[in-house]
């Protein structure tokens, strides 16, 4: 493949994760939505999902990794070459900022109505993730053991390093993923909101700051960093065990 079919592949992909994600947030969270108050269950099964278009819909040019973390790791792991992921991560933040933008103009008018002061609601929490508790070192050892927990299966199902012939080679390695991602937000999620994922928090993160979206609050920047450093830590030790181990 092309770095061109990389970054393009990348982009649509990821811009399609981030549009179901943020979309599912915004569907639960913004007044006058139909599914206002549906919670978390909904909001893990709509991320899920997310991966599962996302990545099938890139797959046919770049593979479909729409997350710079489980490229390093795949990177780390030997399946993906150095030279190719600066294309796969410049692709999956444009694609991250472009996916945040679309759900902003889908929900347009439920942003609209934060206008209001006696409606409006703090938005970031549709766009990037944010602690239950505020402590940096517990935050960042809950996103690196988070995506442990998805690198580590990922490589078990498509990692080509001693590949052994089962369910990863069933026809199901996507579906599974977009499964271990529910699983993931369900049995993980609740300390940070499970970014696990740089690109899906960095970018509709400056997405929101840079919105004209009434009474967004603020971005809690202070923040921003453990969304990215978590998780290529977590994808980096899990791609280490795999090959240790594997």
């Amino acid at each position: 493949m092309s770095n061109g079919d990389i970054f393009v592949g990348e982009l649509i992909g990821t811009a399609i994760l981030i549009l179901f994600g943020a979309g599912v947030c915004a569907a639960v969270t913004l007044n006058k939505s139909k599914a206002q108050g549906a919670g978390w269950v909904v909001i893990a099964f709509g991320w899920g999902f997310g991966v599962l278009a996302g990545a099938y819909t890139a797959a046919p040019l770049s593979g479909g990794q729409i997350n710079p973390a489980v490229t390093i790791g795949f990177a780390i792991e030997g399946s993906t070459k150095w030279e190719d992921v600066p294309f796969y991560i410049l692709g999956q933040f444009a694609g991250a900022i472009v996916g945040a933008v679309l759900c902003w103009l889908l929900y347009l008018g439920q942003f609209n109505l934060n206008a209001d002061e006696d409606k409006a609601i703090e938005t970031l929490g549709i766009f990037s993730t944010r602690p239950e508790i505020n402590h940096p070192v517990q935050n960042l050892v809950t996103e690196t053991i988070a995506t442990v927990g998805l690198m580590l299966p990922i490589l078990a199902m498509v990692g080509g390093h001693r590949h052994v012939a089962g369910i990863g080679d069933a026809g199901l390695p996507v579906q599974l993923i977009a499964f271990l991602v529910v699983g993931i937000g369900l049995s993980l999620g609740g300390p940070t909101g499970y970014a696990i994922n740089p690109a899906r928090d960095l970018g509709p993160r400056l997405t929101h700051a840079l919105l004209p979206i009434p009474n967004k609050g603020t971005s809690e920047w202070s923040y921003s960093w453990i969304p990215v450093v978590g998780p290529i830590a977590g994808a980096a030790i899990g791609a280490a065990i795999y090959n240790a181990a594997f």
